[in-house]
Parts: C-alpha cells; sequence; structure tokens
C-alpha cells in the first residue's frame, strides 16, 4: 500500500463523532456512582456510546495510517506504534491509545465481563482519554497540510 491523501471528511466526520460521543457520555449521571445504574438506559447508553467512540478514533488512526503512511493495519493495537513511527505521536501517546484499542476490543469480544462500576469508572475518571489523543492526531494533521485531501 503506497501512501496516498488523507480525506479532510473522513477525519472531520471522526472527530465529530467522538465529540458527538464524549458528549452524550458526559451528560450522564456520573457524579456517583448510585445514580449510574438507577436506570439501566445509563448503563446501556454509556456502554454504546463508549464502544462508538472509540470504534471512530480507531478508524481515524487507521485511516491515518494507510492514507498518510501507506500502512495496513490488521489489528487496532498496531495503529498507535504505526503512528508513532510516522511522528503522530509521542511513546506517551502510543501507550494510551494502545490502552484504549485493547479496551475497545474488549467491549467488543469480552463485553460480557465489564461491570457496571467498571464502564462507570471508566466514563466518570477516564473519559478524556478518548478526545485527548482524537486531539492529537487532529493536531499533527493542522500541521501537515500537505498530506491532506482538499476535497470534503
Amino acid at each position: 500500500m503506497s501512501p496516498n491523501r488523507i480525506s479532510k471528511r473522513i477525519v472531520a466526520e471522526r472527530l465529530d463523532w467522538i465529540e458527538k460521543m464524549v458528549k452524550e457520555i458526559s451528560a450522564l449521571p456520573l457524579k456517583d456512582y448510585k445514580s449510574f445504574p438507577a436506570e439501566r438506559r445509563n448503563v446501556w447508553a454509556a456502554e454504546s456510546c463508549l464502544r462508538r467512540g472509540l470504534e471512530a478514533l480507531m478508524d481515524l488512526g487507521i485511516h491515518v495510517a494507510a492514507k498518510g503512511f501507506g500502512k495496513g493495519i490488521t489489528e487496532y493495537k498496531e495503529i498507535g506504534s504505526v503512528l508513532k513511527d510516522g511522528g503522530v505521536f509521542d511513546d506517551e501517546i502510543c501507550i494510551l491509545f494502545q490502552t484504549l484499542a485493547g479496551y475497545r476490543n474488549r467491549m467488543v469480544h469480552f463485553y460480557n465481563e465489564i461491570s457496571d462500576e467498571e464502564l462507570f469508572e471508566i466514563c466518570s475518571c477516564q473519559l478524556t482519554d478518548i478526545p485527548e489523543t482524537a486531539a492529537v492526531i487532529r493536531d499533527w494533521i493542522h500541521c501537515h497540510p500537505e498530506m491532506m485531501h482538499e476535497i470534503l
């Protein structure tokens, strides 16, 4: 696979989706655990939005890896390393991205092992990891306009 151009449309769509999912999670009752599972729809909404936000982040990373660096991805955990090799991530963000990719895989394949308490903890204390990682990709893209396809 050879590098091409990163699509502004795809980047914008994925960043918007991440922002939307984080906003939806933030609107849930996350002040204390007791109120979170009291309405079961909160748990289902949190799980769905978290998984979908992580999917959008992974899709964004895959797109940058494929179009920006010509690298095919076979596993989500590879994305962080490819983006680090391309200068998008430093060591710390690479590790965080790999952790997020691993958690996405856990949500998809081992969903039955994720407790309401764990989901609450992630949504109430670690939710910023997703938009912060997306912002690193966004900032790198802004610094490399020559890699962008102009058509939205």
